[in-house]
């Protein structure tokens, strides 16, 4: 028997998958297409991109052979909301204001260790946004409007520049909601997602029926993604999944070629 490629998925609670949230890479483990893979989830709740970037280590002692970065909502959420940055500094040691600026930084190195530490194939993707009604005039959903699609940009900007594989989930995900617009985030309340973590262990919901409760199409919450959302990520992913793996090394052989013969041009 083949050895199996190992996947790894860095980022934060949208990959870690758990409680309520869905569980996309368990899906994806769970395909009879995908068997010859071993994912590996390097996700955690609240992570925000210097915290994943501390966690790189781990990531290249997996020796992968392909790695999916999903990261960046939680730098976003702690620019919107004071009490979220407040409780990321206690909980992440973030210190000062979070910027998209130091998100590109964060982002890059993460990248550039990735390939100088691995032989892996690597691709990024952009981020679902949080809400669901991307035209409302509430300030706290118009924030994170903007601040996701600057987000996009910086995470496709990185992925060209750094010449890895660009996932457009920020862009499928907009898609939907253009097309089904529900509900503002308008307030970030520790409390909903508390109740919510009852819900799931105690009650025994799962995250379509909390879902359903809250009035949420894509989320469960307003932040995590239901079945629904997840769904166009594992899509996403899997095409990725599903290019072999000699032809995304030779794309990014030959991306690096053009480049470095562009750079002998400009002298």
């Amino acid at each position: 028997m083949a050895e199996r490629e190992i996947v790894a998925c860095l980022g934060s609670s949208t990959t870690a998958g758990k409680g309520q949230a869905f569980d996309w890479i368990g899906e994806l483990a769970r395909r009879l297409q995908n068997a010859r893979f071993e994912f590996r989830n390097f996700g955690v709740g609240g992570d925000l991109a210097f915290n994943a970037l501390g966690r790189v280590d781990d990531v290249v002692a997996a020796r992968p052979d392909r790695v999916v970065v999903i990261i960046g909502s939680n730098d976003v959420l702690a620019t919107v909301f004071p009490l979220l940055r407040r409780v990321y500094g206690l909980t992440k040691g973030l210190r000062g204001w979070p910027s998209a600026p130091r998100f590109e930084a964060d982002l890059t190195a993460i990248v550039r260790r990735l390939k100088q530490e691995t032989g892996a194939a690597i691709a990024l993707a952009s981020l679902a946004e949080v809400g669901e009604a991307p035209g409302s005039s509430d300030p706290a959903q118009a924030a994170l409007t903007r601040l996701y699609a600057e987000y996009r940009d910086i995470i496709r900007r990185v992925a060209g520049a750094e010449r890895v594989v660009y996932l457009p989930f920020y862009e499928t995900f907009h898609a939907a909601l253009a097309a089904e617009p529900g509900r503002a985030f308008t307030h970030f309340n520790p409390l909903a997602f508390y109740r919510d973590t009852f819900r799931f262990f105690v009650q025994h919901w799962n995250g379509e029926q909390i879902a359903a409760a809250n009035g949420w199409k894509f989320h469960v919450d307003g932040i995590h993604l239901n079945r629904r959302g997840g769904a166009m990520l594992m899509d996403l992913v899997q095409a990725f999944l599903d290019r072999p793996l000699g032809a995304l090394r030779a794309a990014d052989e030959d991306a690096g070629d053009e480049h470095q013969k562009a750079a002998d041009h400009d002298l």
